[in-house]
């Protein structure tokens, strides 16, 4: 390989490939400069970006006109934003999503991610908003989530699953919120202001405020600010669960 090929293959740019180059550079590279030059880019491209924003190395955003970024947002390295309707993603006051995050309203006509004040998106989070997904203000969530508001149809062994359509509905996340890590939540589940998930949870019945739940599936075994409930009051392991996938 001659030592010199890329040196030449730039020589070659037009000055449109010249701007699209250095725009890569920039977007991708590190640096105070280079973060500056980001949000001052971005500035011209998303629906709105506030003050005091930081937009890191290696962040995609695709149809950024339909995303939103308030005061004081911090969106981390390789993040992917994907609006795919006009309903689009919005970030409030103080939102901040680590790296890696990956957010995808998925449909082109009801799809959409709503993402209130100061709430934290821990490194690897992986969220659908296909009929929406809103999570309230102050929430947390550990690393690894996946929050998916779609299940796929299969009862018809004839079709191919993909054919078959599947069970879809708005997703509500309550203010105040805890998440632990690796946590599952189904497009049948919302979770209550102020609940708390056990780390490896699966949510696949709404959870009510104010409660801490644990397991696969999730269940309620107290209220914050209780001790836990005596073991037969606990819901049993036989406890009828629907058939959600």
């Amino acid at each position: 390989m001659n030592s010199t090929f890329f040196t030449e293959a730039y020589a070659q740019l037009t000055v449109a490939d010249l701007e699209a180059y250095h725009r890569a550079v920039f977007l991708n590279m590190e640096g105070e400069l280079a973060a500056q030059k980001r949000v001052e880019y971005y500035r011209g491209v998303l629906r709105h970006v506030g003050q005091n924003v930081t937009i890191g190395g290696s962040v995609r955003f695709v149809n950024p006109q339909w995303i939103s970024l308030g005061d004081n947002v911090q969106v981390h390295d390789r993040c992917t934003l994907i609006a795919q309707s006009e309903k689009g993603i919005t970030l409030a006051e103080g939102a901040r999503l680590k790296h890696g995050v990956y957010l995808d309203t998925e449909s082109a006509t009801t799809g959409y991610i709503t993402i209130g004040k100061r709430v934290y998106i821990g490194t690897g989070c992986c969220l659908h908003g296909h009929s929406g997904l809103e999570i309230g203000d102050d929430s947390l969530l550990a690393q690894n989530i996946t929050i998916t508001p779609y299940s796929h149809k299969f009862a018809d062994p004839q079709k191919i699953i993909y054919a078959q359509g599947g069970h879809q509905r708005k997703v509500t996340i309550g203010r105040d919120c805890y998440i632990g890590m690796n946590v599952s939540v189904l497009w049948s589940a919302d979770i209550g202001d102020g609940a708390v998930i056990g780390a490896g949870s699966v949510v696949v019945q709404p959870i009510p405020p104010y409660a801490v739940a644990v397991g696969v599936p999730a269940r309620v075994v107290k209220k914050r600010g209780e001790t836990v409930v005596a073991d037969s009051k606990l819901p049993s392991s036989r406890t009828a669960v629907p058939p959600v996938y």
